[in-house]
């Protein structure tokens, strides 16, 4: 499999810790799941090898450097806060010096790479900002500026995506009739970005180049809650994911 042809995808995934309280007692659970399914299909679908790091390994073995982030064609975070990648353990727990990874993002774009964020509560700035991309490397080669807040934006009624530019190989083939969404990441664009395609009063899809690499920013889910079962399912979905990152990695 050549180099542009893979795909190095983190996040994605969470853990839930449960307090059953039975009058006096109570006793606890845990659950781990995963929210990658989808895209990963997808994207298989479309002949990309795909390389998934959930957020507890991307903490620990996310690459660190340019050099190892030039064997894939395009990088995605989703749902994966700044922190995870930049709050190593030899950092957090050791107080040791390491590489910046989200420095190591923005240069492997400047050098030609391929760049995708996905929203969710811990991308973008997300729930109570705790995403912490603004002012970052990341914002610096995203083709949109994020706020400074909680930027998401809840739609529990549906809020039908909107195609802005149905000349853009993102889109090609797509139509107008997309599925509802139920929430997406409120963000703004920048000058020299590309919106692509809408949703409410903000941009779902944008893009832009940043050095020789290019980035997108896709401002809702790849999974539920955001994107319902309606989005997942939807004859279009494939054709999408395929459409984003191989525009990503220079392939359209």
């Amino acid at each position: 499999m050549e180099k542009d042809r893979r795909v190095l995808i983190a996040g994605e995934s969470w853990s839930v810790h449960s307090i059953h309280q039975k009058g006096f007692d109570s006793f606890t659970t845990t659950e781990y799941s995963e929210g990658i399914d989808w895209l990963r299909t997808a994207l298989e679908a479309g002949g990309w090898q795909v390389d998934y790091q959930p957020s507890h390994v991307a903490a620990r073995e996310f690459p660190f450097t340019v050099e190892k982030l030039s064997e894939y064609g395009s990088v995605i975070l989703s749902d994966i806060g700044a922190n995870t990648l930049l709050l190593h353990r030899d950092t957090f727990v050791r107080g040791k010096i390491m590489p910046n990874r989200l420095q190591a993002i923005r240069d492997y774009v400047a050098d030609g790479g391929g760049f995708v964020m996905i929203g969710g509560y811990l991308t973008f700035q997300g729930i109570e900002a705790k995403g912490q991309y603004r002012g970052s490397p990341i914002e610096e080669i995203l083709p949109v500026h994020l706020q400074s807040t909680d930027d998401r934006a809840e739609f529990p009624q549906g809020v039908t995506p909107r195609v802005e530019n149905d000349g853009h190989p993102i889109v090609a083939g797509l139509g107008t009739g997309w599925p509802h969404l139920l929430g997406y990441n409120r963000v703004s664009m920048k000058p020299d970005g590309k919106l692509v395609a809408s949703v409410g009063e903000d941009p779902l899809i944008a893009c832009g180049l940043y050095g020789r690499g290019r980035a997108v920013a896709f401002t809702s889910d790849c999974a539920p809650h955001w994107a319902p079962e309606s989005f997942v399912t939807w004859g279009g979905y494939n054709r999408l994911w395929q459409q984003i990152v191989s525009w990503s990695a220079g392939l359209l």
